[in-house]
């Protein structure tokens, strides 16, 4: 039996750099990496993942809806680990400011565009943001799926698993 784990993430900019959280050593899900902003859908959410997105931005960073622009979805993400299929709705826009709230969920940070990807990243973001970085808002809506397919030794010999990207259009509407 699988269980379904629906998550909104933002990666928001400002001017030419990105927050990121280092993400509390104390935490379940990747614990001290390098993520983006956000967290589980609330059950009244379902339907909604903006909004899940915006409260999460909030709760973690302090930043208000109107503290935000051009906050659009820009990657739905599917992963299984064991029996728990996680759905990330991923929103790109960018932040007004740079003034942040503390959190105690981690250590926020406005990273350079260019540094970005000198952290540690769990592999499903950091192929995200590879992507986004080489192709930005282009093509719209992209969908991603981690799988075994394509899978490479990393360099510590370990197996790096493969992201497929391809962009969702309405096949109706072609």
């Amino acid at each position: 039996m699988y269980s379904l784990r629906l998550i909104a993430v933002a990666m928001l900019f400002h001017e030419d750099r990105l927050l990121m959280m280092k993400r509390s050593p104390n935490r379940t899900l990747s614990p001290g990496q390098w993520a983006g902003i956000g967290g589980h859908l609330e059950p009244y959410e379902m339907a909604a993942p903006l909004a899940a997105c915006l409260r999460e931005v909030e709760e973690e960073t302090g930043l208000l809806s109107e503290d935000i622009e051009g906050l659009e979805l820009r990657y739905i993400v599917t992963r299984l680990s064991g029996t728990d299929l996680r759905q990330q709705f991923v929103f790109a826009g960018r932040a007004k400011t740079d003034k942040l709230s503390r959190t105690d969920e981690g250590e926020l940070h406005w990273i350079p565009r260019d540094e970005i990807l000198n952290r540690d990243i769990p592999y499903v973001y950091r192929s995200l943001l590879e992507h986004y970085l080489q192709f930005g808002a282009a093509g719209g809506l992209w969908a991603g799926t981690a799988t075994l397919s394509g899978q490479t030794e990393d360099a510590d010999g370990g197996h790096k698993p493969n992201m497929i990207w391809v962009p969702l259009h309405d096949p109706l509407l072609l």
